[in-house]
């Protein structure tokens, strides 16, 4: 059953399941949604004074998954526009050629073909062939890093997600959103370092933070202008 809790001026809602367990569970999931695990036989107000006691986690939580949801901004595709590349802005610049290339020239991103429905077709290769390139060399040194804590990712695969910049499975396998490709590398490390993390700590507990906060402890400043950057 869904249930709403107002807490100060936040209103949090919930979805609530009795099963069998000795004590309640609280899981904040990646696209924000909170679910309530509670014992068979516990009382609506027992649940809820609980889950008040942990509102400002919660709250936490959902603003944590929050900066890792990618922005989506409409674009036209034409010359003039802006367009990110490693955390800076470069001008795209359209000109007609029996070429389908894509090319990066001083302050400007050239896009050649003789096409107008191709310019995002091709821009969006030219991202992913690129993403493939940086991502790798930068998750290189810090997998390297991570074998002290005996892990190692099973693989590092590049995936457009809806909803995240990078996530880690229970297998080990760590996904990359070819977005961040758009963020400075700085920005892409922390991700990786996060979901590295996550190979040692799978929930974001404060060891996980410890950890984190050890291995980039500059990790906030780029996640804050991986949030600004992007929005």
């Amino acid at each position: 059953m869904m249930r709403t809790l107002i807490y100060g001026s936040e209103k949090i809602e919930y979805r609530l399941s009795f099963c069998d367990r000795k004590t309640l569970g609280i899981t904040v999931h990646p696209d924000r949604s909170t679910e309530v695990k509670a014992p068979i036989g516990s009382s609506i107000e027992k649940i809820e004074e609980k889950v008040r006691k942990r509102a400002s986690w919660i709250l936490k939580q959902q603003d944590h998954f929050l900066s890792f949801e990618p922005r989506n901004t409409a674009r036209k595709y034409v010359s003039g526009e802006s367009h990110l590349y490693l955390g800076r802005q470069y001008q795209l610049l359209i000109i007609q050629s029996n070429e389908e290339i894509v090319k990066h020239t001083g302050r400007n991103i050239e896009i050649r073909t003789n096409n107008a429905q191709y310019p995002q077709t091709l821009l969006d290769s030219w991202y992913l062939e690129k993403a493939k390139i940086w991502f790798n060399n930068i998750a290189k040194p810090l997998i390297e890093r991570f074998k002290k804590y005996q892990e190692e990712p099973e693989k590092l695969e590049i995936r457009k997600m809806n909803n995240r910049w990078g996530s880690c499975s229970t297998k080990g396998r760590i996904l990359l959103n070819p977005e961040l490709i758009k963020a400075p590398k700085a920005s892409i490390e922390y991700v990786i370092i996060h979901e590295l993390c996550h190979l040692v700590h799978r929930d974001h507990t404060q060891a996980f933070f410890d950890l984190q906060q050890k291995e980039f402890p500059e990790w906030k400043k780029w996640k804050n202008k991986l949030e600004l950057l992007l929005a």
